[in-house]
């Protein structure tokens, strides 16, 4: 499957903004990207275990709250982050 990067969470992939995984849910594909890449995971999941709120995750076009989320091989996730602040 391929994971989607966004441009602020780069920096903890070495600048790559798509990245191939195979995993049967979120949860394993975080940990498998946290492996790779430290800080990753931390930076999508709260403390107690969800989805941070900033954070909207698209599994094939549907967004997901849940890491039990089952993917399938030919998945398409996107990580999107959104953005705060003023003028």
């Amino acid at each position: 499957m391929i994971v989607y990067i966004p441009g602020p969470l780069r920096s903890y992939t070495g600048k790559k903004s798509e990245l191939q995984v195979a995993a049967a849910t979120l949860d394993e594909l975080l940990l498998l990207l946290d492996s790779d890449f430290p800080g990753f995971r931390f930076r999508i999941v709260d403390e107690q275990g969800a989805i941070r709120t900033h954070i909207k995750i698209f599994v094939d076009e549907e967004q997901v709250r849940s890491l039990g989320t089952q993917l399938r091989g030919r998945s398409r996730i996107h990580i999107i982050c959104a953005l705060s602040g003023g003028c």
